[in-house]
């Protein structure tokens, strides 16, 4: 396993302009290494919709990059989200998940099925283009350009350590993020129908 905070540090070294969707435990720790924060939009109590968010965001504006930070726990609750992805095929959209195999923000208890469920092999039976699971630093370090390359949607697996009891949210409020969606969303480009 890799250690997490490690992980975002690198994803958050490799961002531009990515609309960044975080969730949960990942809200704390991309909160506190990430940059661009203007684009991120933090979730809190909507436990498994990050990746129902970052394909609505993904489909409402086909010009931006979309990237999703969902958890294990999350992913859990909403499992449909997978196939509902996979049939849509957002061209824009890269699915991370946080896998710590523990719902950090409640306690550090074990999700159901830890360290046996294979994230990746789902979101490739739903339909996923690329799906890729990384143990290792080095190896999502010397990979990130082929992940971040496209064609999408992308699921990446990010195996990584619990940190133990995490708060459940990052810096933002809700009403931040409530905001941003409502900007990012006003935004969008018009098409001449």
């Amino acid at each position: 396993m890799m250690d997490g905070v490690a992980a975002l540090k690198l994803l958050a070294q490799r961002r531009t302009d990515q609309v960044m969707i975080t969730h949960m435990t990942a809200n704390y720790d991309w909160s506190r290494n990430a940059e661009h924060q203007e684009l991120d939009i933090h979730l809190g109590g909507a436990m498994g919709k990050a990746s129902s968010l970052g394909l609505g965001v993904a489909l409402a504006r086909p010009d931006a990059k979309v990237w999703v930070l969902d958890g294990d726990g999350s992913l859990l609750m909403n499992l449909g989200s997978l196939v509902t992805v996979g049939n849509m095929r957002p061209k824009n959209l890269v699915h991370f998940l946080y896998e710590n195999d523990a719902y950090d923000t409640t306690g550090g208890q074990p999700i159901p099925n830890a360290g046996r469920t294979d994230f990746a092999a789902m979101a490739k039976a739903a339909g996923y283009e690329r799906t890729y699971t990384f143990e290792a630093i080095e190896d999502l370090e010397a990979r990130l350009d082929e992940v971040l390359s496209g064609p999408n949607p992308t699921f990446v697996a990010l195996k990584v350590g619990s940190l133990g009891p995490r708060p459940a949210s990052g810096t933002a409020k809700s009403t931040d993020s409530y905001a941003r969606i409502k900007a990012l969303l006003a935004a969008r480009p018009t098409t001449g129908n």
